[in-house]
């Protein structure tokens, strides 16, 4: 798997991307939460839940059919919390759609596991993709640390945090032109 902090940059930049105008952060915070929670799914080897399994970490946890799941709860559940306000819109449910299904993306880009059941619980195969520059994070707060970690966040500095960057840059450029442009 990516590392907590690959996942949330991500998370946290596709919010930045698809809600700008918006008082950003706490969408962005909420996004973030969302490609970090498949991830919740580790709590499953302490049950004696197999990796390979249904269940099993980078299973259904990590499929396009559990982030569609996620956002429409949650964008459910903000609407009936603010009222029917305008806030559970169509935008916010793709932002969290696809920030929960970016946690698999990650992954099927890393160096190690089992692949990413992408299309649970309706087959069961795992996938990698062919292009594979994020060193797997190992699993286990204490297992993370010293020179694991260091290589872990070197890979997601260059292959997540670069990329994220880049867009956050490049949608500020985007910006600005489009201001100056409408002078």
């Amino acid at each position: 798997m990516a590392s907590v902090f690959g996942h949330a940059l991500l998370g946290a930049t596709l919010g930045k991307l698809l809600l700008p105008s918006r008082p950003g952060w706490p969408w962005w915070l909420l996004a973030a939460a969302c490609a970090v929670l498949p991830d919740a799914d580790v709590v499953g080897f302490k049950l004696g839940v197999a990796y390979a399994d249904l269940w099993g970490h980078r299973g259904l946890s990590h499929s396009v059919a559990a982030a569609a799941v996620v956002a429409t709860i949650l964008v459910l559940l903000i609407g009936w919390f603010r009222r029917g306000q305008h806030a559970a819109s169509g935008r916010l449910w793709v932002l969290l759609f696809l920030a929960t299904a970016s946690h698999g993306v990650l992954d099927a880009m890393t160096t190690g596991g089992l692949g990413v059941a992408f299309w649970s619980p309706f087959a069961p195969e795992r996938y990698f993709f062919g292009f594979r520059p994020i060193q797997v994070s190992p699993i286990g707060v204490s297992r993370f640390a010293g020179a694991a970690a260091w290589r872990v966040l070197r890979s997601e500095a260059l292959w997540v945090g670069m990329p994220c960057l880049l867009l956050w840059w490049s949608q500020s450029l985007w910006r600005t032109a489009g201001r100056q442009g409408s002078r």
